[in-house]
Formats: C-alpha cells, sequence, structure tokens
C-alpha cells in the first residue's frame, strides 16, 4: 500500500506519542483492525512522518520476511542423523 499524499500539509517530524502510534500500525499491517484501520492508518500518515516511516519499514520488513522465509524440506539422512544423536544423548 502506497501512501504519498500529505493531503497538502506538512508532516509532523515528531510524533507525539510514537510508542501507541507504533503498535498501532503494527495491529493495523496485522489485520487486526480492518476497515476503521485502514482509515486511521491513512490519516495517521499523511500527518506523522515518523509514523510514515515507522510503517513503510515494517512493510518492507514483513515482505521481505514472506519472500525469504519459506518452508523447505529437510534432507531425510539429516533428519534421521539428528534423531540419532538425541537419542545417543539421552
Amino acid at each position: 500500500m502506497e501512501i504519498n499524499d500529505q493531503s497538502g500539509d506538512e508532516r509532523k517530524l515528531a510524533c507525539s506519542d510514537v510508542t501507541k502510534c507504533f503498535q498501532l500500525l503494527e495491529s493495523i499491517l496485522d489485520g487486526e483492525m480492518g476497515e476503521t484501520g485502514q482509515e486511521l492508518m491513512k490519516e495517521k500518515l499523511a500527518k506523522c512522518q515518523p509514523c510514515f516511516e515507522h510503517f513503510h519499514l515494517e512493510q518492507a520488513i514483513r515482505d521481505v520476511l514472506k519472500t525469504k522465509c519459506t518452508k523447505q524440506a529437510v534432507p531425510t539422512e539429516l533428519a534421521r542423523s539428528i534423531r540419532q544423536m538425541i537419542q545417543e544423548s539421552k
């Protein structure tokens, strides 16, 4: 989601409640806020530069994790070897 609209006003350079805002943005990115959250996020990002930057950084990190962290099958011999080592250490 690209949000570059600044609604004609400059964004604030400092956030009045960073922790609360970042938690809100992360909840929105997690899909916990629905339509209401999307609207709230658009308003917040249009007004606050730290929130705008945090949102896009968090979104980029999540996108990288989604594409790079995939399930790969463990070779059968490796799994067998690990199980054997665990049994021997007991």
